[in-house]
């Protein structure tokens, strides 16, 4: 099952959007909420917008409920929109150019799959165990 959102035309940098979407690419929902709450960056805010959108998009478009445990950003992008392009003035009588970029973003949400579940929880077992040992 795929649940996709876009958000398009975001006045923000690319760059500075790819450093929040690296932080959050392949985390389940509630691992990238977590994540996204204790981030302090402007591009934050957007990238939270969509994922949410994304993960109503999975609940509404199904009859099954999910959780935000059971779905995972299988894919997440932050790609260059249309630069506006406006000018100031700059000395000796001549302008330069001052670029403000725009960011379409993209979040793809997948169910996790069942043996990688059964893994974690198992691995996490085997870590209590060890530290109760």
């Amino acid at each position: 099952m795929i649940a996709k959102a876009e958000a398009k035309y975001v006045r923000m940098s690319p760059r500075k959007a790819g450093l929040v979407v690296d932080l959050i690419k392949g985390k389940t929902v509630e691992e990238a909420n977590f994540i996204l709450d204790n981030v302090n960056k402007g591009t934050v805010v957007p990238i939270k917008k969509v994922l949410g959108s994304a993960f109503a998009n999975a609940n509404f478009n199904r009859q099954e409920k999910f959780l935000s445990k059971e779905l995972y950003i299988s894919k997440l992008l932050a790609n260059g929109g249309p630069m506006l392009v406006r000018y100031r003035a700059a000395t000796m009588g001549r302008a330069t150019s001052i670029r403000h970029r725009t960011t379409h973003l993209h979040v793809e949400l997948e169910t996790v799959p069942t043996k990688a579940v059964k893994a974690v929880k198992k691995s996490k077992r085997n870590t209590k165990t060890k530290a109760e040992s």
